[in-house]
């Protein structure tokens, strides 16, 4: 039985590491693109919620820009803290911010949804970029994704940033994560216009103003909680044509303080990426056991064949974890030797947020709770 299952691990492997191999080489960088200083007026578009100690870094990088004709709206969304006198602090500082105060949260919408929306009503430029309140710009980082959004005749563009992370642990469990995100979610699919698959990252959607109002803005989008890879989709759905990129040295932010944070801000979106369905739960757990800790474990036995199985099965593993970090990251691939613990951790992180899902009857999400009713319709729709 083991041989079995084991066989079968190795076939999946040799099936993921072929299709990641391949599936790579499609994302281009960022990096290698030769900035557009000059271009149509990009409005950026930045929600915020309590960031009154993260988006003066961010907004201040983005003005050290070579891009020239930018204007920013920056949205305050309900903050209990000091961001509204922050973003009204950094809007002196430049003619070209917007600020705008939102106190209330219409029935149906996501706070950061309904701001990215509210945001585009207040914005003028021909290209929008959508990004959040932590991230930190490189001065050509916009320049080059203009270049490219240009170059490939894109209605859309997504970029993936530098993951910062303090301390041992969470540099293995975000590793992990984005490893698990590439083989299930296949981001270079986003670059075949031939694919349904499609990629939004919310630390930076460029996309033409056309193209925002064609898929139906985030009105379409409202009470997604991971409206940014849903709009991507969306981008897709409608035909329309999407590039995505890495930015490793580009795009900088920190995901999560600390592994706490980071099962918590999963709370949001790991019920949602299983499709509010308990049995892609059960499968997902499953599936990351079976397919992450079982070799381990059999690489233990007293026989000969199983072991030697279990390390093919391992090296596959290797082999494609090490290519989506170096491709995606900017972490040592030496965090693979953690990947056992790490998959048991990432499982506890399912289960105990779809646990507090269940419990809560709904997402508490920044001081606001969404229902789960709301939530699987938005689903259904």
């Amino acid at each position: 039985m083991l041989l079995i299952l084991l066989a079968i691990n190795l076939i999946g492997w040799a099936i993921l590491f072929t299709d990641i191999a391949l599936g790579l080489r499609k994302i281009n960088s960022l990096e290698k693109a030769e900035p557009d200083h000059d271009g149509p007026l990009i409005s950026i578009i930045v929600p915020a919620r309590n960031e009154a100690h993260t988006i003066r870094k961010s907004i201040e990088s983005q003005l050290k820009s070579t891009y020239k004709r930018l204007q920013w709206v920056i949205v305050n969304d309900r903050s209990t803290d000091e961001t509204g006198a922050e973003i009204e602090r950094i809007a002196s500082m430049d003619k070209r911010i917007k600020t705008l105060h939102l106190t209330q949260l219409p029935k149906g919408w996501l706070g950061k949804n309904h701001a990215l929306y509210q945001g585009y009503l207040h914005s003028e430029g021909e290209l929008l970029l959508f990004t959040d309140a932590d991230v930190h710009y490189d001065p050509d980082a916009i320049s080059k994704a203009v270049r490219v959004l240009q170059t490939e005749n894109a209605d859309h563009l997504t970029a993936a940033p530098s993951l910062t992370a303090k301390g041992f642990w969470l540099q293995s469990f975000i590793a992990f994560f984005l490893f698990g995100f590439s083989y299930f979610k296949r981001p270079w699919k986003a670059n075949d216009e031939r694919s349904s698959i499609g990629m939004g990252i919310g630390a930076f959607n460029l996309m033409t103003r056309p193209a925002y109002e064609t898929i139906g803005t985030h009105k379409s989008l409202k009470n997604r909680p991971d409206d940014d890879l849903q709009l991507g989709f969306k981008v897709k759905e409608h035909k329309l044509n999407q590039r995505m990129v890495t930015a490793i040295s580009l795009l900088r932010v920190e995901w999560y303080p600390t592994l706490k944070a980071a099962f918590q801000g999963l709370e949001k979106n790991t019920f949602a990426g299983l499709y509010y369905r308990y049995s892609m739960v059960l499968l997902a757990i499953s599936g990351v056991f079976f397919s992450q800790v079982f070799p381990f474990l059999t690489l233990l036995s007293s026989d000969t064949t199983v072991r030697l199985m279990s390390l093919a099965v391992i090296l596959l593993i290797l082999g494609s974890y090490t290519s989506v970090i170096k491709k995606m990251t900017d972490f040592h691939p030496a965090l693979f030797l953690a990947l056992p613990v790490t998959a048991l951790i990432f499982i506890f992180s399912i289960i105990r947020a779809v646990v507090l899902t269940f419990v809560r009857g709904g997402v508490i999400w920044r001081g606001t709770k969404y229902s789960l009713e709301e939530l699987r319709s938005m689903e259904k729709d």
